[in-house]
């Protein structure tokens, strides 16, 4: 009796203690997110080039996006070469993963999920951890300042093209936006540039992955059928002439359908992806401790889920492409 009273006692002591102590420091990060503003997050819709004066195409999205094929890489060669007949820790938890992700490929697809699975497993394991690697820390928060050009010099240019067309007249009255402004924080260090951005938060991330899915989808489909593959794009076959319209409106309708599975494909990864990221920061930004902690669990599950539904609509759409709309056609 005395044991558990002892171990009652002590127990919610232990819990007064952490009380206190996550109390004292949420606390502390209200008074310095009031004494030490943090500055806001960095919003930006696509990747931003990683050098003023280099190649434009190089940005922290690229650049972020070969570090997860490099992981990718590493991952695979390690798996490969580490195999053991008693699996243990990596071996384990990849060999878990990969007969997951097959029997879900297999309940779809079928006896084609041994042709499709190195496919939807590779856009799985790419888009999780795209998807992942926006919610380390430094990531979009790390980076460097590009010079700006100053103001008078954008609107000098613009104030002498406009006396240009005007056949040089000097009484040309300069536009208000010309005149001298006080210059922002960010304008007098440059514009900030953040060394890394999740792939999954560029839309020319998500859409060049939805098109190479897409285009998959069509390889698939002319593997399997041949040249009838394009029988549903292009059907004007029927009894009649009614219904070699009605045919070939239908057809019509499938060929925009594969085309706005490619923009339905990279925006809703990329809106999921990036609106989570937006959340994320602007939780740190007004408290930054415990607060964006529950947010944090929630973007980790929304992670997987968004990398599950790409690789299983990649899955229905590879198996969709492969049945044949022949027998169907001459049924009706």
């Amino acid at each position: 009796m005395g044991k558990k009273l002892v171990e009652l006692l002590w127990s919610t002591q232990q819990r007064k203690t952490w009380t206190i102590i996550l109390g004292g420091l949420f606390v502390a990060s209200l008074l310095i997110r009031f004494i030490s503003p943090v500055p806001p997050p960095h919003v930006a819709l696509s990747g931003e080039p990683l050098f003023s004066a280099g190649p434009k195409w190089f940005t922290n999205s690229v650049l972020t996006t070969l570090i997860v094929d490099i992981i990718l890489l590493v991952l695979a060669l390690s798996v490969r070469f580490g195999i053991k007949e008693m699996p243990s820790g990596l071996q384990n938890l990849m060999e878990a993963v990969i007969e997951a992700l097959y029997g879900l490929a297999e309940s779809v697809a079928g006896k084609n999920a041994v042709k499709f699975f190195p496919w939807v497993a590779t856009i799985f394991l790419f888009v999780i951890i795209s998807n992942w690697s926006g919610m380390i820390p430094g990531v979009g928060s790390i980076g460097f300042y590009h010079p700006v050009k100053e103001h008078g010099d954008e609107h000098a240019s613009l104030l002498d093209s406009q006396l240009a067309m005007a056949g040089g007249n000097l009484f040309l009255a300069a536009p208000e936006s010309a005149q001298a402004a006080p210059a922002s924080a960010e304008s007098e260090k440059g514009k900030f540039i953040p060394l890394f951005r999740a792939p999954s938060a560029d839309l020319n991330v998500t859409f060049a992955l939805a098109l190479a899915t897409m285009v998959m989808v069509q390889i698939w489909g002319v593997r399997h059928l041949g040249g009838n593959y394009f029988n549903k794009f292009f059907n004007f076959r029927g009894p009649n002439g009614f219904m070699k319209g009605i045919n070939g409106f239908v057809g019509i309708l499938e060929l925009i359908s594969e085309v706005a599975r490619i923009i339905a494909f990279g925006f809703r990864l990329f809106g999921n992806v990036f609106a989570g990221e937006i959340v994320l920061a602007t939780m740190a930004f007004l408290i930054a401790f415990l607060l964006p902690v529950p947010f944090y669990v929630l973007e980790v599950f929304v992670g997987f889920v968004q990398a599950l539904v790409f690789m299983m609509l990649a899955l229905v759409f590879f198996q969709m492409a492969t049945i044949s709309h022949g027998s169907h056609d001459e049924h009706h």
